[in-house]
């Protein structure tokens, strides 16, 4: 993930930002049952996992099915860039573990198209496809290009009231003038007004991203780490208090997904999480159990 990444990030200002007026009354509207927290990468065909994330001799064709004995969810970007198969939509479905859930990315012809695919049957075939993966569906999401601003908000609007209700869906924007001060709020109001999420982003370079804004029962965060820096651990650890703290008040779903240069390191930041949270009253979770490649003992980072 190349969005907003910094070589240098001495002068970067990690603290989480305060959490905005509007989460209480989306959380004080929910019902408090226990939150279901989803922890993933961005991808499964990583052939540096043998060994650590997968079993010794783990072969390609095996990797998907490997992958989600270690996580329960996936940052789904195969979508982005065609619409799959039914073939494929039931292979996954059959062969990934019972509690895992799959976060397709919208296809980039619609997403980066002018009237987000409101006239392209690209749409409609899409949502058919996926919504084979039955209750393996978890929360699909539109990532906007750079250059969707706030006076495109129509266009959105139109798309959120195409897009079908029974299919939970997140949203991300990045051009600066949804995160204005005063006039941003528009597109949060439009999220409630359909129940759909609004992506948090964690990355170095667009801090404004990080707008910790909670629309409806769920969140979709995307942690941007460089590397395994310290800072890395210390953002998570504030990222556990906020998670403990939705999950106390209501929220229902916490869809994570850790980010490491050439995803590599993406299973050790998403351990970390997990060992933070695996244990804290009301929050369910499934998370990696990681293996040193040398001897083949487990990793614990505690």
């Amino acid at each position: 993930m190349k969005f907003g990444k910094l070589e240098n990030i001495d002068q970067v200002d990690f603290s989480l930002p305060p959490q905005p007026a509007g989460n209480k009354a989306i959380l004080d509207d929910l019902p408090h049952t226990d939150c279901r927290v989803y922890i993933g990468c961005t991808g499964w065909s990583m052939k540096e996992w043998v060994g650590k994330v997968y079993p010794p001799g783990t072969k390609t064709a095996d990797f998907m099915q490997a992958y989600t004995r270690q996580f329960n969810t996936i940052e789904f970007n195969t979508t982005h860039y065609r619409i799959p198969e039914t073939a494929t939509v039931d292979k996954w479905r059959e062969k990934s573990a019972d509690d895992f859930r799959f976060c397709p990315k919208i296809p980039q012809s619609i997403s980066h198209s002018g009237q987000l695919g409101a006239d392209d049957p690209k749409l409609n075939l899409f949502c058919e496809r996926i919504q084979g993966l039955d209750e393996k569906l978890g929360c699909c999401f539109i990532q906007l290009p750079p250059y969707f601003n706030l006076e495109k908000l129509p266009f959105l609007e139109r798309f959120l009231g195409l897009f079908p209700q029974e299919i939970p869906l997140a949203v991300e924007v990045r051009h600066e003038t949804f995160f204005e001060p005063d006039v941003g709020e528009a597109l949060f109001k439009l999220l409630e007004k359909y129940d759909r999420t609004a992506v948090i982003t964690d990355v170095a370079g667009r801090r404004d991203v990080l707008h910790m804004r909670l629309t409806n029962e769920r969140s979709m965060v995307r942690f941007v780490g460089n590397g395994l820096h310290p800072t890395d651990y210390q953002r998570i650890d504030e990222w556990v208090e906020v998670i403990k703290n939705w999950a106390t008040d209501g929220l229902r779903e916490i869809y994570f997904f850790g980010h490491e240069p050439d995803n590599v390191l993406a299973p050790d930041i998403c351990l970390y999480l997990f060992e933070k949270l695996q244990n804290q009253p009301g929050i369910s979770v499934r998370g990696p159990r990681l293996r040193d490649k040398q001897d083949g003992q487990q990793i614990s980072l505690f």
